[in-house]
């Protein structure tokens, strides 16, 4: 027993580490020149530290003593995040792609996972409870952003010219995810304001770069 909690102290630790790496590279990723060096540098670290991170509290996620299901959720939703936003970097050069199997998977993969978050979310209701609007809200994003994939990857031609749109939508949702999950931990903002406030920031900066990057109407 004294082996298991040296074991799980030991991951969690691996976990938070890995983590705040995440939350710094990611933070000199977002203010840096996009495409610039730096920029590529620190979300390369982001990337596989937070992909590492969200891996590790999946496992954790499930543990006896440690279990949170919706930890978990945003496990898997940062997994997601993470691997199409990064893997959306290949779409620039989309001649030299022979296969999306694995961008299917990812697609398919966080759509079943949202469907059955919304599920989750409305079970409640059976017992004359309220719903969970976490699981509601983090469902219906990942449902949403899943079918635009889907579609995405069945026209080519749309998907070269939204590469960039949904490499800098994902990898910024990644980032709010791991930041929602550290505020969260750490009880820095109470109950679901702690969990919905970073989606919010993170939405108005998103909505800032998709309008900064959208194709200028000719007069």
């Amino acid at each position: 027993m004294l082996f298991h909690s040296y074991t799980m102290q030991n991951i969690i630790f691996l976990h938070a580490s890995l983590g705040a790496i995440a939350l710094i590279f990611g933070m000199i990723a977002i203010i840096t020149k996009k495409g610039s060096p730096l920029h590529k540098k620190s979300g390369k670290v982001f990337f596989y530290a937070m992909l590492s991170s969200a891996i590790v509290a999946l496992f954790v996620a499930l543990m006896p003593g440690h279990t949170s299901y919706f930890l978990f959720i945003i496990g898997i939703f940062s997994c997601y995040l993470l691997l199409s936003g990064y893997r959306a970097l290949r779409f620039k050069n989309i001649q030299e792609i022979s296969s999306f199997t694995t961008d299917k998977i990812i697609s398919y993969g966080m759509l079943f996972s949202g469907l059955g978050m919304v599920i989750w979310s409305l079970l409640p209701l059976l017992q004359r409870h309220n719903p969970s609007i976490v699981l509601l809200i983090f469902g219906a994003i990942g449902i949403t952003l899943s079918i635009r994939d889907i579609r995405l990857l069945k026209d080519t031609e749309q998907l070269t010219k939204s590469w960039l749109r949904i490499h800098i939508g994902n990898m910024v949702g990644g980032y709010m995810a791991a930041f929602t999950a550290f505020i969260v931990v750490n009880k820095f903002i109470p109950g679901i304001y702690g969990w919905l406030a970073p989606t919010v920031i993170g939405s108005i900066y998103i909505s800032y770069w998709m309008a900064k990057i959208a194709p200028k109407k000719k007069a």
